[in-house]
């Protein structure tokens, strides 16, 4: 049931003052009402972590670094890897949709904004009638008979929008619109750091094919070898066929590791919107290695606005707590101000005529009364979206965290790795030539060189692993610390709000999502 009271004016008003005071009563009569309203016992149960609620002193400490710059790539020295990460920019179907998604939620926050301005139709029509001989043309030359009806009519109507209803689902879309900017610009770093570490991957496996290729070369000197000592009668057929296995081996390692690379370039070739071929014209990589980067200052706090997907997520918790403010304004009373003025006739060729005229004005007014449930369950609803918004933006926030301090903390391990691993194939290397040196002179066996050989082999493979992956977690910081990105006219992060309670910002620009009142 949705009663409306409404006030009109069709004709010169001879009672101006009990009309108005008609519509003062009615208006008294739904503000009384709307007092009553019943909300439910829906709440919300979700608050918003605090990054001072996340201990990270000890495991991220402040060591007075810089954040990421927006054109990290180019610290890697590598022209062909800026060329990569523009043209996946210019070309990505991922990139394209999100952008779309951008353009779209901009059109929706447009057409809601248009709820706060008066509505202007205009309304012409021309029609050919029947009046009934029974209806309000009874007993007059008109009734039975066929008319041509003709109207031309401007109408205007315009929500006073006293409970800010129209001002909230406003501040809504615009929440969801930076939501989406954001979400746009989290998409575009995940694009970039994916073509940066897929080719820091191609550049590992050319690495690991320089070690193949230094393996087959390696193995066939020691085949040349067994096949000289073969022939001084030093060694037996057996030696020599083990010799000449190892080299296959060897080369069977060199065509996995093309594979590889042939599949690194099909990837990157994917992740550019191009076909495979496009891969195909990737060179040998040139990437730069870097020393141990250092974590900025008050980084739990200030990744809030360094981070796209954690300020998506609280942009979407703001949307959520301003659908909840329009849910709650559903059950008061809404005041509409409306007037017509055109012109109407039974007769099209006197429609232009002054006597065709007529015009109304009036204020209605309609308030909800029994709604079968449906606006409780609406605002239910809206209070859940806002308790899941929230429990995403805790979830990001606690992922974002534990992202970056795996990151570091892996650094920090693989650069001790690799000192460690820079002695054990000096050892490795010096052993395999000591045992070369001693079969070539016949005091050693094969099998101990092979032994010394596939040693060296697993260094080297070592060393190019943990280089390989040295370069693929200081690409991974760069993600977890945001790429560059940092919110739009963001200087300080507000707090969340208390229950109930407006939340305090230092700017404008991006206020803090507010937690919905606890009974509504």
């Amino acid at each position: 049931m949705n009663p409306q009271i409404s006030i009109s004016r069709r004709a010169p008003a001879r009672q101006p003052a009990r009309r108005l005071g008609a519509f003062a009563l009615s208006a008294l009569a739904a503000a009384a009402l709307a007092g009553c309203a019943a909300f439910g016992n829906s709440h919300t149960t979700q608050v918003m972590t605090e990054p001072a609620q996340l201990a990270t002193a000890q495991t991220l400490p402040g060591q007075h670094g810089q954040w990421p710059s927006q054109d990290w790539v180019d610290q890697f020295g590598d022209p062909q890897l800026r060329a990569l990460v523009d043209e996946a920019v210019q070309n990505s179907p991922n990139l394209q949709a999100a952008l779309a998604r951008v353009q779209a939620s901009r059109a929706m926050a447009d057409a809601t904004r248009s709820a706060l301005y008066p509505h202007l139709d205009l309304d012409a029509s021309l029609s050919r009638q029947r009046f009934s001989e029974t209806d309000l043309y009874e007993g007059t030359p008109r009734a039975g008979s066929w008319q041509n009806l003709s109207r031309l009519q401007a109408g205007l109507s315009y929500d006073l929008d006293f409970w800010g209803k129209n001002r909230s689902a406003l501040e809504a879309a615009l929440s969801d619109d930076r939501a989406a900017e954001a979400e746009s610009q989290a998409s575009r770093l995940l694009l970039t750091t994916a073509v940066a570490r897929n080719y820091a991957r191609l550049a590992a496996l050319f690495a690991q094919r320089d070690v193949a290729e230094r393996a087959i070369a390696q193995r066939g000197d020691l085949t040349e070898l067994s096949r000289q000592r073969l022939s001084a009668g030093l060694d037996t057929q057996v030696e020599t066929t083990q010799a000449r296995a190892t080299v296959a081996s060897a080369r069977t390692d060199l065509q996995r590791i093309d594979e590889e690379i042939a599949l690194a370039r099909n990837q990157i070739a994917a992740l550019l919107g191009k076909g495979p071929d496009r891969g195909l014209a990737i060179q040998r990589p040139t990437l730069l290695a870097h020393a141990t980067p250092t974590l900025p200052d008050n980084l739990a706090i200030d990744l809030l606005g360094r981070r796209p997907d954690l300020v998506a997520a609280r942009w979407r918790v703001e949307a959520s707590s301003k659908d909840i403010e329009v849910a709650r304004a559903e059950f008061l009373p809404n005041v509409t101000l409306s007037a017509f003025a055109g012109l109407a006739s039974l007769d099209p060729s006197n429609l232009l005529l002054g006597i065709s005229r007529q015009f109304g004005f009036g204020p209605a007014v309609r308030l909800p009364i029994f709604e079968g449930g449906r606006l409780r369950a609406n605002l239910k609803g809206k209070h859940a979206q806002y308790d899941l918004a929230v429990a995403n933006y805790n979830q990001t926030l606690v992922d974002a965290l534990r992202e970056t301090a795996d990151t570091v903390t892996s650094i920090r391990s693989v650069d001790q790795q690799i000192q460690t691993q820079r002695e054990a194939l000096e050892l490795a290397e010096h052993a395999y030539a000591l045992a070369t040196t001693r079969y070539k002179a016949g005091l050693g066996t094969q099998l101990t060189v092979l032994n010394a050989e596939s040693n060296v082999l697993q260094q080297r493979r070592l060393a190019t692993d943990l280089q390989a992956r040295r370069l693929d977690l200081q690409m991974a910081l760069v993600k977890a610390l945001g790429g560059g990105y940092q919110e739009p006219g963001e200087s300080a992060h507000p707090e969340p709000a208390q229950a109930g309670k407006p939340a305090t910002a230092t700017t404008t620009a991006a206020p803090a999502p507010r937690r919905a009142a606890a009974h509504g």
